[in-house]
């Protein structure tokens, strides 16, 4: 499974009360679990800035992705945007079999 990041910005009409937005999270979560059933949720968090969500899943591949996007964006008249992404540890073992380059070991870099 791969892990995705996905930002959400909720549309300003999208919402009427705060009990509404429970009410959202309800229809968006059953619809996933519905149409995405592979999909684990990792983590779900409300931020400041740009955007009004983070929420990290692993899904099978980009597709079903994509699926989890679009449900949200449809119920939620939002924007999204979603990345992959590795765990440092994971990533670290990736690149600590590169071949160094040249001017790496002088520390020149690119």
């Amino acid at each position: 499974m791969t892990t995705y990041i996905m930002l959400t910005r909720l549309s300003p009409g999208a919402l009427q009360s705060p009990k509404s937005l429970e009410e959202l999270e309800q229809h968006v979560k059953e619809q996933i679990q519905s149409e995405c059933p592979e999909v684990e949720w990792i983590h779900n968090y409300a931020i400041l800035g740009d955007c009004d969500y983070l929420d990290i899943f692993n899904a099978p591949d980009l597709e079903t992705a994509m699926k989890v996007a679009t449900i949200v964006r449809t119920y939620g008249h939002a924007h999204t945007e979603v990345w992959t992404a590795t765990e440092w540890r994971s990533y670290k073992d990736v690149i600590r079999h590169l071949p160094k380059g040249e001017g790496m070991e002088a520390g020149r870099g690119i």
